[in-house]
């Protein structure tokens, strides 16, 4: 499976795990094991907010984009993410953000 990430500034989370030919993301399944090499699921077929693109099996290799929130205190990884090749099943390993700021406030 290849994930593309599609940066967009924005507070919530998500957490993403894959199993097999299926994601579950946030508690939520999209399963994609009835997808036969070369057929593309069209983003408008898919009922979710997190999906940012069509979904494609190409050489038996699901390939998809996700929305991917970004922090205020995001890193250049987060920024410009670079696609996530050969997931594999269990929680998605995203890039992480920037720690946050100390408070440097004097009391």
């Amino acid at each position: 499976m290849v994930i593309y990430l599609s940066p967009v500034l924005r507070p919530d989370t998500f957490e993403v795990i894959r199993a097999g030919a299926a994601l579950i993301i946030n508690g939520e399944t999209f399963d994609f094991s009835a997808m036969g090499d070369g057929d593309t699921l069209p983003r408008s077929a898919i009922k979710s907010e997190w999906f940012a693109g069509d979904v494609n099996k190409i050489d038996g290799e699901l390939a998809l984009t996700l929305l991917f929130p970004m922090p205020r205190n995001y890193s250049q990884e987060q920024a410009f993410p670079v696609p996530l090749e050969n997931v594999p099943d269990g929680p998605v390993v995203f890039p992480g953000p920037l720690p946050e700021p100390e408070n440097t406030e004097v009391a």
